[in-house]
């Protein structure tokens, strides 16, 4: 063989790790609210302009998803809840009651890990697996796949696809996961990006955050369900949103922001 030949072997087999490792992080970038709203409208859950989408992740939680249920039900709203197939199958009561309550169950994935190194055939053997879960506990087969950190890597989004769900993020959350996070600081960080057909993302357990920083998202959800509402807004799961790839706003008029 030639020795140019030889190297340029050398080169390419150099290169090909680093080609697999772009290939696997790269939709990651999606996470960035700039990148996914402006190029990927419906990943960030857009959608009818005068509807809000409820999102909670990481439960069900017996400690705090009961409080989520019964407060949603005070306020007249539904959601929708990603969840760890994990957490169904140490609490199948808590996710069959979730649904009862006219609640969408979603997948969050079967744990909370974090994806850095390529793995197609688990991630897509933990969605499948949680895909079965919620409808053998629950009776229904969801529709709709948030991954953990909301990092979208091509071996998580191809899992998504198989499943037959529909990868979706958020276009404003809370930071209600953190130490410091009160009702107050959740409800001024979701009404900066809020706007009519955004998706909020909240968290109704704290098993991967501060111990008891639920309770910050639970005491925002009056507030922010009546400012919505005071916007002309309506709130509900994401079943009832429509979000589509391609689609910013519907025929329902211009996006409203909500105004506290």
């Amino acid at each position: 063989m030639p020795l140019t030949s030889g190297r340029t072997w050398r080169r390419a087999a150099l290169l090909l790790p680093v080609g697999v490792a772009a290939a696997h992080i790269g939709p990651a970038a999606t996470w960035l609210p700039g990148v996914r709203l402006l190029l990927f409208p419906g990943l960030s859950g857009t959608g009818r302009g005068r509807h809000v989408a409820l999102t909670f992740d990481d439960g069900p939680d017996p400690e705090a998803t009961p409080y989520f249920l019964d407060t949603l039900d005070e306020v007249g709203v539904r959601a929708t809840f990603f969840v760890l197939g994990e957490n169904v199958v140490r609490h199948p009561a808590l996710a069959r009651e979730t649904a009862r309550r006219g609640h969408e169950l979603a997948v969050h994935g079967w744990t909370h890990d974090r994806p850095w190194r390529p793995a197609p055939v688990r991630d897509a053997e933990q969605v499948a697996r949680t895909v079965r879960a919620v409808h053998d506990i629950c009776g229904h087969r969801p529709q709709w796949y948030r991954p953990p950190y909301g990092i979208l890597t091509s071996g998580r989004w191809l899992a998504a696809r198989r499943a037959g769900l529909r990868p979706v993020l958020w276009s404003a959350w809370g930071r209600d996961w953190t130490a410091d996070a009160t009702p107050a600081s959740v409800r001024a960080l979701v009404a900066a990006d809020l706007r009519g057909g955004g998706t909020v993302l909240l968290h109704d357990s704290d098993r991967l955050a501060a111990p008891g920083c639920w309770r910050s998202a639970l005491g925002a959800l009056p507030a922010l369900v009546e400012g919505c509402r005071e916007a002309g807004l309506a709130v509900g799961p994401l079943r009832d949103h429509r979000p589509f790839p391609d689609q910013v706003n519907d025929h329902d008029g211009p996006a409203l922001f909500c105004p506290w």
